[in-house]
């Protein structure tokens, strides 16, 4: 296997981990123990189910980590293209892995709030409630503030791997078009909330690139000139005309 084409299907593993896991502790989990606008029911919820809740949290922490590995999978594979550009990718996945870990500090704060250690007795569970129901929020808040560096690292990806020529171009413009999704929708979520959830429908279209890009590395790799088209060639200038 061509080392180019090898790099490729490592990073679309490595990616579809991401792929695997995000939602787990993105979406299912708040979907499931989360009720909107009612800390005592989010309480008795996340206090009844609280393994799952921590499983959240340590998913969230391990997503975080396999970002930065695909980030490292895709600065190895396209870094030939231009390092310059591939080295914004990464330090743009650095720095979403790092708001990330930092966010995850909320849902561990909001824990031990429902679960009101002996330290935090002299606070009525109503007051306790509340106050871990704020940290959640301060959670959704944080995610909608790293969409943008949900977006802005795949700008230089998308760019990168339209100039590559061995992916296809239209995966690198859809890649940069969902860039634009995401800080879209940072915004709208930070700006006009109530606005938000029909946002992401729209955006949904545009925010496909990953799962794309994900399924061409992993399926069909890096397009590289086989060695004996390159061998061609040169046997073609040994030969007398």
């Amino acid at each position: 296997m061509h080392p180019t084409d090898k790099a490729a299907r490592v990073a679309g593993a490595v990616y579809l981990l991401l792929v695997l896991t995000a939602p787990f502790s993105l979406l299912y989990i708040p979907g499931k123990l989360i009720v909107r606008g009612n800390a005592t029911a989010t309480a008795n919820n996340i206090l009844t189910h609280e393994t799952l809740f921590r499983l959240g949290i340590v998913g969230e922490l391990f997503g975080s980590v396999i970002f930065i590995l695909l980030g490292a999978a895709l600065y190895r594979l396209l870094s030939g293209v231009n390092k310059t550009w591939a080295g914004l990718m990464f330090a743009l996945v650095l720095v979403s892995a790092a708001v990330g870990f930092l966010n995850v500090l909320n849902n561990v704060a909001a824990l031990n709030f429902f679960r009101g250690a002996d330290f935090l007795a002299p606070i009525e569970k109503p007051q306790r409630d509340a106050l871990a129901y704020l940290f959640i929020r301060l959670h959704s808040q944080g995610q909608f503030m790293n969409e943008i560096f949900w977006g802005l690292w795949l700008f230089p990806f998308g760019l990168l791997v339209y100039r590559s020529g061995f992916l296809p171009r239209f995966l690198g413009v859809w890649l940069m078009l969902a860039c634009f999704g995401w800080l879209a929708l940072s915004l709208i979520a930070l700006l006009v909330p109530p606005y938000y959830d029909a946002a992401f429908r729209i955006a949904q279209p545009l925010l496909f690139a990953e799962l794309a890009i994900m399924l061409w590395l992993l399926i069909k790799g890096a397009k590289v000139p086989t060695p004996s088209r390159a061998f061609q060639p040169a046997v073609a200038d040994l030969v007398p005309s």
